[in-house]
């Protein structure tokens, strides 16, 4: 084979060249990725040098030397860089190898025809020289790839960090800062967008990829793969959860719940925003939410704008411990089972829109019960049920007794499968609930 391509070395020389006219021509006409990324001269060149590369693999490769590579993993990286297809840049080649081929047995028919049967065997090592080349321009380009991806992701995180977070140490970032982060985000510079804060761990990607991929800062509708339509959200993965930027268009914030409701778990949703410089506030009022939402028993996506008392104590713990003190502090003195069953009336009542019907109803025991409870609470508290401003105040300060965490018992409710009836004295008790 080597003796073979010596001999017609410079008429294939000239045949590669015009192969190399007719293959830039053709790529350029039938591929837009090429014609949008280079020129005739420059891609004619690249292939030019191509198909002279693979004759002097096949040239090595008759001798038992490897194949040289260097070259094709420069092409892949730089190809991957320029974010041509690696579709395209494949085709290219083995559209470049057919014509090498074809190159070859022409300047073997002009030579001598009779030396054809000798070029038969390099056909087999000319495609795995090919081969070689293609694998090797496909491994280049991936690893670049995906270094690429990191850093492209790496830059969106940092960019949502500055709407999030308002800038470092920043109560809110400057014009400058959030107008360059959302216009390279693709934000518009007005519209409606809110944050959503997720609570705990979560596997798996959000609700799917529109537009940027699904990766720590990306775009996503609601609904999944399929719903372009709908808000998009550029989630932000760090180790203490994971935060989305929501731009909601024309959707209500109610629609986030629809977006949310496949992850199954508690959120919390800053209220709507109209520019990229709000949402660090945006931001900050849904971590707020999530501390307002119920560990169970509720919905899991919390609203700010429906939990605004509770995000008032939230966010004044110090007033709040206040309040619990100088509303609840006699019934917060009284025995663990008598405090348990006055807070769970009284939240049970609250909840029941001051009905004591309902409320009873719900804790499973008589109205007159209900009442029993809730006046020797008022006669505890020295405030009335039926005055709206105290009811303001127990409602606060109940609340503020559920926010106080789990490690205080006081707080949980009586287990719907028992009823709950007082004893002359006051005190709680418990029997089995009896069914029908």
């Amino acid at each position: 084979m080597e003796r073979i391509i010596e001999e017609i070395r410079e008429d294939l020389s000239r045949r590669i060249a015009v192969a190399a006219d007719r293959l830039a021509d053709r790529t350029l006409a039938e591929d837009p990725a090429y014609a949008a990324l280079l020129g005739r001269a420059e891609l004619r060149e690249r292939i030019h040098h191509n198909l002279h590369q693979a004759v002097e693999g096949l040239v090595r490769s008759s001798r038992g030397l490897p194949v040289e590579l260097a070259d094709a993993r420069a092409a892949g990286a730089l190809r991957a860089e320029q974010g041509l297809p690696l579709a395209s840049v494949l085709r290219t080649y083995r559209r470049g190898g057919r014509l090498l081929w074809q190159s070859l047995t022409e300047a073997v028919t002009a030579h001598d025809r009779t030396e054809l049967p000798r070029l038969l065997p390099g056909a087999a090592a000319l495609w795995d020289v090919l081969e070689q080349t293609t694998d090797a321009v496909t491994e280049s380009y991936r690893r670049a790839e995906a270094v690429h991806g990191d850093r492209d992701r790496e830059r969106r995180a940092a960019l949502l960090d500055v709407l999030l977070n308002g800038g470092a140490g920043a109560d809110e970032p400057s014009a400058e800062a959030t107008g360059a982060a959302a216009a390279q985000l693709g934000l518009p510079e007005r519209g409606r967008f809110a944050v959503v804060v997720l609570a705990g761990d979560r596997s798996g990607t959000p609700a799917a990829p529109p537009g940027p991929t699904a990766t720590p800062a990306t775009a996503a509708p609601a609904g999944g793969p399929g719903a372009a339509s709908g808000p998009r959200v550029w989630w932000r993965t760090r180790a203490d959860g994971e935060t989305g930027l929501v731009e909601l268009g024309h959707h209500p914030l109610e629609s986030v719940r629809e977006l949310l409701a496949p992850l199954g778990l508690r959120a919390g949703v800053g209220p709507v925003v109209g520019t990229p410089a709000e949402v660090a506030r945006s931001h900050r009022l849904a971590a707020l939410a999530l501390r307002t939402a119920p560990e169970s028993g509720g919905p899991l996506t919390t609203l700010l704008d429906e939990r605004l008392p509770a995000a008032l104590i939230a966010a004044q713990a110090e007033l709040a411990g206040r309040l619990r003190q100088v509303v609840l502090g006699p019934v917060l003195a009284l025995p663990a089972e008598d405090r348990r069953t006055l807070l769970t009336t009284l939240g049970t009542w609250l909840n029941c829109q001051g009905s004591t019907t309902y409320a009873a109803q719900r804790l499973y025991c008589h109205r007159n019960t209900v009442s029993n409870r809730l006046r020797r609470l008022e006669q505890l508290t020295g405030r009335s049920l039926s005055d709206p401003r105290h009811v303001v105040e127990l409602a606060l300060a109940h609340s503020a007794v559920l926010q106080r965490g789990a490690a205080e018992p006081a707080t949980r409710p009586a287990l719907p499968d028992q009823r709950v009836s007082q004893t002359p004295g006051g005190t709680a008790r418990r029997s089995p609930r009896r069914r029908a």
